[in-house]
């Protein structure tokens, strides 16, 4: 991801002198704020692909003795059914309905966007969920099954106390 990284770091550095030169000399705010928004992005993004190169080192992409066969492989987890992104993609939209028609339906939209959100970022964190195999007991008592069940645990085979 160096290769990417530096491509964005040449776009934040162009946004950030044509948005110095605009401002200068056309001295127009809206115009630069839109320049100087450009260059937050861009230099987010460098900043995500430098830190992704710097956590995951070399890349096959980044040598220019790798073989195809060496990017062969899993790239990375990609949920195979969530709700979230369109929930996300439905909060933007009526995010941006409410800029245009009120503050009503913008908070609404807000609203979504963060449910959206929340659930794109805590899909995978219960870790119940994250079992590729059920549990052996879906009773939740833990034991095998055919073992004896623990006394009090409120199973048919269960005695109760008296």
């Amino acid at each position: 991801m160096r290769t990417e990284a530096r491509l964005f770091t040449g776009v934040a550095v162009f946004f950030a002198a044509t948005a110095a030169c605009y401002g200068w000399f056309a001295q127009e705010p809206t115009g630069t704020a839109v320049l100087i928004i450009a260059f937050l992005m861009a230099a987010l993004v460098a900043f995500f692909l430098y830190t992704q190169y710097r956590r995951r080192g070399i890349r096959a992409q980044d040598r220019r003795d790798a073989e195809i066969a060496d990017g062969a492989g899993a790239l990375d987890f990609f949920p195979p059914r969530s709700p979230w992104p369109i929930t996300v993609a439905v909060g933007s939209v009526v995010v941006a309905l409410g800029v245009v028609h009120g503050l009503w339906l913008a908070l609404l939209g807000l609203g979504v966007l963060a449910l959206g959100v929340f659930g794109l970022v805590f899909q995978y964190a219960d870790p119940d969920r994250q079992r590729s195999s059920p549990p052996a007991d879906a009773s939740g008592s833990g034991s095998a099954p055919g073992a004896p069940a623990a006394p009090g645990s409120g199973s048919p085979t269960s005695t109760p106390s008296s």
